[in-house]
């Protein structure tokens, strides 16, 4: 082994590094055969070998460095796949939905359609929707009893149309609000006063009782109250939403005052921005504070929204108010107006409360004496209270029965009053507009006051009261009250029907009106 041979340390070489970085002391080795090599050289050579490694490591890192680029570009164009997948699979999904509730939706207007001109071509009056709402809910209760599997897919089918239906609910029912003034003209003020007194303390009065007797019987039977199916609640509305129907209100103003019969006819022409109008009232009624909804319903500022349109319109046009109601609800089917379409849902909403009804059948089965006999005392009292109240605050006798079926649905309120004489059948859809009116603006704040919790007395109470105006407007905040607000409104209307059929009711109803 060499020897090394080296300089004192603390040597003028050792600390001459300060003035010559390179420098380095020498050292001399001797090797084995008697040669002596100097440090320098060893340092020189170590350098060449240091130099040859640092190129390796730069060649290596150079091409982990490749590499990692080369795999960043795969995992890009991998992420770029996967987006463009989750994209496709959106839209796909997003179509799919639309079709769904396309279909669904579809299937249930067939079906108003259809049971519509079968009731047409067999004279029979009763309205041809309850009939068939009763129907789905017998098919969906025999389904499932016999096949539970059967019964849950139809459900699932149709939740799309029934949350569509439920979104839009109250809108359905704003045509004969907007149309009120045409309806009314002809009654003499002080008549209209007293039909006014007639029909807020009468709606206060008949849910009254109607909440009160549920609570009642269900204190006599002992049946104890239970949690209810938890109802789906639709999406609230899009800013975009709001946006693109106030694009179609301001571009179809301005086409229908420039062009008055570019659409073929006037009322043709002022559907489109007449429905706008009502969508978009409906839509910012829906986004106001809870605490302004309390007693400013959507369903008012609906009205409201529609009735300025009618305005401004007559107003710019030159028309009037009068030709431009008109035009929103014409009643003719070769020429509807934007009333129409609204009001053409009618049937397909009734239709669509059997979905909800049967979702909450194991409640309605528990609570079935509660919602029968309330609903078949707050129907005797609706009727024979008006009677008298019209007699006793000396209201027409033909006024007072026109009004009797304040309390009953339109549809089944005209049958009603057609069975008498002499009656105003304008009046009585007035007055159950407006009698449905004051409870959607009222019901959440009255059955808050009088302590009615449970959703069974709010549902019963609401749709035998204020029936479908009511229902709506209930139910587009508590879901859960809607299966018992559609079986009373329904049976609402139905006793009341059967009631009056009755020659000898017929008779007692009109000694009492006097």
């Amino acid at each position: 082994m060499a020897t090394p041979l080296v300089t004192p340390l603390f040597s003028p070489l050792a600390l001459s590094s300060s003035r010559n970085r390179h420098s380095c002391p020498k050292t001399l080795f001797q090797s084995k055969d008697g040669k002596t090599c100097d440090s320098s050289a060893t340092q020189k050579l170590n350098q060449t070998r240091l130099r040859k490694t640092d190129g390796q490591r730069r060649r290596f890192l150079q091409m982990g460095s490749r590499e990692m680029s080369f795999g960043r570009k795969l995992s890009t164009q991998a992420m770029d796949g996967a987006g463009t997948e989750n994209t496709s699979t959106t839209i796909s999904r997003k179509v799919f939905a639309a079709t769904h509730l396309l279909v669904s939706l579809g299937i249930i207007l067939a079906a108003d359609q259809f049971l519509k001109q079968a009731f047409v071509a067999a004279s029979i009056k009763f309205p041809s929707a309850l009939f068939g709402m009763f129907c789905i809910f017998s098919l969906l209760m025999i389904l499932d009893s016999v096949v539970p599997a059967a019964a849950t897919g139809m459900m699932n089918f149709f939740e799309p149309a029934f949350l569509f239906i439920q979104r839009w609910l109250p809108l359905f029912y704003v045509p004969s609000l907007v149309v009120l003034p045409l309806s009314v003209r002809d009654i003499p003020a002080a008549s209209g006063v007293k039909i006014c007194y007639i029909v807020a303390g009468g709606w206060l009065a008949s849910l009254c009782v109607a909440g009160f007797t549920a609570i009642a019987v269900r204190k006599m039977v002992k049946t104890e109250m239970t949690e209810a199916e938890p109802m789906s609640k639709p999406s609230p509305f899009s800013t975009l939403e709001l946006w693109s129907w106030g694009g179609i209100f301001v571009v179809s103003f301005v086409g229908a005052l420039f062009y008055p019969t570019s659409l073929g006819t006037s009322a043709r022409t002022c559907l489109p921005f007449l429905l706008s109008s009502t969508v978009l009232g409906y839509i910012v009624g829906s986004g106001l504070p809870s605490s302004i909804k309390k007693v400013f319903h959507p369903i008012i500022c609906c009205a409201l929204s529609s009735v300025l349109a009618v305005l401004a319109f007559g107003y710019a046009s030159g028309s009037g108010l009068d030709p431009v109601l008109g035009n929103y609800l014409t009643k003719v089917a070769s020429d509807p107006g934007a009333g129409d379409i609204l009001m053409g849902f009618l049937g397909s909403v009734i239709l669509s409360f059997a979905f909800s009804m049967f979702k909450q059948r194991k409640l309605v089965k528990r609570h079935a004496a509660e919602i029968f006999t309330s609903v078949i005392v707050s129907t005797l009292f609706s009727l024979y209270s008006t009677a008298l109240v019209g007699r006793l605050v000396g209201l027409e006798p033909s006024l007072t029965v026109s009004i009797l079926p304040r309390c009953i649905t339109v549809a089944l309120a005209l049958s009603i009053v057609s069975l008498f004489e002499g009656t105003n059948s304008s009046l009585t859809a007035a007055v159950v507009v407006v009698t449905g009116l004051i409870g959607a603006n009222f019901v959440q704040v009255v059955l808050d006051k009088l302590r009615l919790r449970d959703p069974i007395a709010r549902g019963i109470a609401t749709a035998s009261s204020a029936h479908g105006l009511g229902t709506a407007a209930l139910s587009a905040k508590e879901p859960e009250a809607l299966p018992f607000c559609a079986i009373a409104y329904a049976l609402t209307g139905i006793f009341g029907s059967l009631l009056c059929s009755v020659p000898a009711v017929r008779q007692s109803l009109l000694a009492v009106v006097g």
